[in-house]
């Protein structure tokens, strides 16, 4: 019988990754700062330019990280590793590079939407704010409610991204 793993090591698995994509964020700012400041005009120009940008500079890579390491390809996030648990189809066998993928894509949508807003937000700087920045703004909390409140309370401790995707994590 397969142990699930309990929203605590989840979350001590996700900081160590973090540690990771904190590490890959500062050499990012090195690059865009003090090596090469000519990419922040990607940012100063067009809304979709800037999201486009932020979006292959920061959730792309980020994103690529957990959907190689929780496919058959890596196996496991190297947080995932160190705390021994392991992203399973539901059935116990280890996801496909197209499940890892949708899984991850659905657990940093909230990440992505946030970008999505806060881009918009600078853009409009003092003006009136939107009442769909507002709703976006609730759909991003409510989306991180509902991902944490399942993984702690379902009973096979799934986040609602696992859930959508057929996916658990467990403790090998």
């Amino acid at each position: 019988m397969r142990m699930n793993a309990t929203f605590l090591l989840r979350f001590k698995a996700f900081m160590i990754d973090y540690i990771f994509i904190l590490v890959y964020l500062a050499l990012l700012f090195v690059i865009n700062v003090f090596l090469f400041p000519s990419l922040q005009a990607f940012f100063n120009g067009s809304l979709i330019v800037a999201q486009v940008t932020g979006f292959l500079m920061v959730t792309f890579p980020v994103s690529l990280y957990f959907i190689v390491f929780d496919s058959p390809i890596g196996g496991q996030s190297i947080g995932k590793r160190k705390t021994g648990i392991q992203v399973v189809y539901k059935n116990g066998e280890a996801i496909t590079l197209f499940r890892a993928t949708f899984r991850t894509g659905l657990k940093f949508l909230p990440w992505e939407l946030s970008h999505f807003l806060v881009y918009r937000l600078v853009y409009i700087g003092d003006g009136e704010i939107p009442l769909s920045y507002y709703l976006v703004g609730g759909l991003i909390y409510t989306l991180m409610f509902a991902y944490i409140l399942t993984a702690i309370f379902t009973k096979k401790k799934q986040s609602l991204y696992d859930i959508l995707a057929g996916t658990e994590v467990v403790r090998r």
